[in-house]
């Protein structure tokens, strides 16, 4: 946001109930929730959490430069306060006054959201974006009641675009997240088994992943994956003008993109013809992705719709997916170490479609590495994929087996539900074990080896990764 004082604040935080306690102080422009990042001037937001209590480091951020704090009490830190009920609320409110300021200036509000996909599609739309203008989108996975607020509150004069990842663990989710961040475009990557123990099911994660586009102007632009049964059904439920995207046959809409052509090289990144339709008129552009793994052609094609619906031309998007890279840590990360080793990590997080599509490009890259070095080995360490409820098993069982169709050399299971995926593996005849995280990280790999590291966040694998990687050493130019 811009800098502004506090009585700015409260009337662009109205109707809610927000008052100044000290000096009418400029802030701005960042607003900040962790002391250790806090910039001169910045407004500091204090967040209750569960180990740790924001208020209590008030004092710190002031010393830092804050120049006020967001808070529901006075705390000791020596300057102004602006005082909430609750300071996750009190964020919400200025986000959604910051950018509903921002949207009647012009700037374009887009939102995505789905079962997998998420962070890497974002990261792909800001890059084509920012070929149009001043982009602000999430860093990494702020994605939720506090991450996409945070995010709006970066918005400033200049922005021209708002990108939005949207998570939920349930009904209501989304539509909160939603109504801060006014959109005009929204997307739907996918719904998949992703927190089907929280949702309760394949419908009702359907149905609150439809909310992204339920209060989209008749004007706005709904995306949806055209291959995607659940999608497929979300479209009445929008009054949107309709776009569709995948690689196969797409419904009838107010634009089609999808891609033919497609190949991978040798690192397992996609290059394929982008294939736009509207009014009658089909153009193509190639596109060569930089970003690992055969699954990112229908991340490329939402990003690439998304940019098309806001004003983007379709040679330029394909110009622009072709530089984008890779933005967030631990997502199909390549690691390219000594005597042509490679470590995929891809630790961030994991539900069965991304652990499938992991073990599907680490597959693609051993084949590779096979040509060169024939006796090169696929090593999967795989974590728990979380909240999964009663599938949790059966799920984790089904990656056993598909690890052994694709003749994963071997399995170093980590977590409560290790015993499902090793037994199903170990039945299939792969060489599987139950492991800790301290165990895996004591691999070792030859020559062409390649290592896939996979599982939930709250597995904490990339740590296998970092010191396995650092133990052989990166490639030598």
């Amino acid at each position: 946001m811009r800098a502004r004082r506090l009585s700015e604040l409260v009337e662009l935080m109205q109707p809610a109930p927000v008052e100044v306690f000290g000096d009418d102080v400029e802030v701005g422009p960042d607003v900040i929730l962790d002391s250790r990042h806090v910039t001169p001037g910045s407004l500091f937001v204090a967040i209750p959490g569960e180990r740790v209590d924001g208020h209590d480091f008030a004092p710190t951020a002031v010393q830092s430069g804050a120049a006020a704090i967001l808070a529901t009490r006075v705390t000791d830190a020596p300057v102004p306060h602006l005082l909430v009920e609750d300071t996750v609320k009190g964020l919400s409110w200025l986000a959604r006054g910051v950018v509903r300021e921002a949207r009647a200036a012009g700037m374009v509000s887009l939102g995505v959201t789905g079962s997998s996909g998420k962070t890497s599609t974002k990261d792909l739309l800001a890059q084509l974006l920012e070929g149009l203008g001043g982009t602000v989108a999430p860093v990494g996975s702020q994605n939720n009641e506090i991450g996409v607020p945070v995010t709006a509150c970066r918005v400033g004069p200049t922005t021209r675009f708002l990108v939005s990842e949207m998570g939920a663990r349930g009904i209501g989710h989304i539509d909160w997240l939603t109504s801060l961040v006014g959109l005009d475009v929204g997307v739907v990557l996918n719904i998949g088994t992703a927190h089907v123990g929280e949702f309760g099911g394949i419908e009702q994660t359907a149905a609150a992943k439809s909310e992204i586009i339920a209060a989209l102007a008749p004007e706005g632009w709904a995306v949806l994956n055209g291959e995607d049964p659940a999608c497929r059904g979300m479209a009445s439920r929008t009054r949107a003008r309709l776009v569709w995207f995948g690689e196969g046959d797409l419904p009838d809409g107010a634009m089609q993109v999808g891609a033919r052509d497609v190949r991978c090289g040798p690192t397992s990144q996609a290059s394929f013809t982008l294939r736009v339709t509207r009014e009658g008129r089909t153009e193509e552009a190639p596109v060569d992705l930089q970003v690992i793994g055969r699954h990112q052609v229908s991340n490329a094609l939402a990003a690439a719709a998304a940019a098309v619906c806001v004003g983007m031309p379709v040679a330029l998007a394909a110009e622009r997916l072709s530089a984008a890279q890779p933005r967030s840590s631990w997502r199909m990360e390549l690691l390219r170490l000594a005597e042509d080793r490679l470590v995929l990590n891809d630790a961030y997080n994991a539900n069965p479609d991304s652990m499938a599509a992991a073990l599907r490009t680490a597959s693609e890259l051993v084949a590779v590495q096979r040509q060169r070095h024939p006796g090169a080995r696929l090593i999967a360490v795989l974590g728990d994929m979380l909240e999964l409820g009663p599938l949790s098993d059966t799920l984790h069982a089904a990656v056993g087996e598909l690890a052994a169709d694709l003749r994963v050399d071997e399995i170093l299971a980590v977590g409560e539900h290790a015993e499902a995926v090793v037994t199903a593996a170990s039945a299939a005849g792969v060489a599987a074990r139950c492991s800790s995280r301290e165990e895996a990280c004591a691999l070792t790999l030859a020559p062409g080896d390649v290592l896939l590291v996979k599982g939930s966040r709250g597995i904490g694998l990339e740590r296998v990764a970092a010191e396995v990687a650092a133990a052989v050493g990166e490639e030598k130019p």
